[in-house]
C-alpha cells in the first residue's frame, strides 16, 4: 500500500464514535488490516489553548502530524480518526498536510436521534458537563445534517449493535478485503 487512508469517524456527542471506532479496530484486527486508531479529542485536550489558537486547530494539527509521522515510520497506512466535525469538508487540509497530498480520505457520519443521544450522554456524563454535552450535541447534529458533504455516508446508530456499526463502517473503507 503505497498511499495513506484515513478513515473519518464524525457525529455528535452521545452517537457512539469512539465505541464503533474500537469495534471497527477489533473487526480489522479479525481481518489482518494494519491500521492505527487516534481519537482527535485527545489531541487538543489542553488548557488554555494555546496562544492564537482558540479552537485548538493548529495544535490539533501538529500533534496529528506528530502521531502519523510514527506510526508512517512504522509502515501503517491506515488511519481510523474520531472526532465530531472531522467529516465536514474543511477538515481534509489537515489529513492532506499531516499524512500526504494523496491521502485517500473516507467520512462515515454516524447519526443519532435526539432521544438515544440524550439517553447516551446521561449515562456517560457523570461529572458537571452534561448540560453543556447536550446543548452542544443538539447543535453539532444540525451543523452536521447541514454541512456534511456528499461523500459523508450516514450511518445510523438508533437501536443497532455496535458490531452492526462497525460491520457498515468497515465495509464502506473496504480494507477488511
Amino acid at each position: 500500500m503505497e498511499h495513506a487512508e484515513v478513515l473519518l469517524i464524525g457525529g455528535r456527542a452521545g452517537v457512539g464514535k469512539t465505541t464503533a471506532a474500537w469495534e471497527v479496530s477489533a473487526q480489522l484486527r479479525e481481518a489482518g488490516a494494519a491500521h492505527v486508531v487516534v481519537d482527535g479529542d485527545s489531541l487538543n485536550a489542553v488548557h488554555p489553548a494555546p496562544e492564537g489558537d482558540p479552537h485548538r486547530a493548529l495544535i490539533t494539527e501538529r500533534n496529528l502530524t506528530a502521531v502519523w509521522a510514527n506510526y508512517a515510520a512504522l509502515g501503517l497506512r491506515r488511519l481510523v480518526y474520531t472526532n465530531t466535525v472531522s467529516v465536514l469538508a474543511g477538515s481534509a487540509g489537515m489529513f492532506e498536510r499531516a499524512m500526504g497530498a494523496d491521502v485517500r480520505i473516507v467520512r462515515v457520519l454516524l447519526t443519532a436521534s435526539d432521544e438515544t443521544a440524550t439517553e447516551r450522554l446521561t449515562g456517560r456524563e457523570l461529572g458537571s458537563e452534561l448540560e453543556h454535552e447536550l446543548r452542544s450535541s443538539a447543535r453539532k447534529a444540525r451543523l452536521l445534517d447541514e454541512q456534511a458533504p456528499p461523500d459523508a455516508v450516514r450511518v445510523a446508530t438508533d437501536g443497532r449493535s455496535v458490531v452492526d456499526i462497525a460491520r457498515e463502517i468497515v465495509s464502506v473503507t473496504g480494507w477488511a478485503g
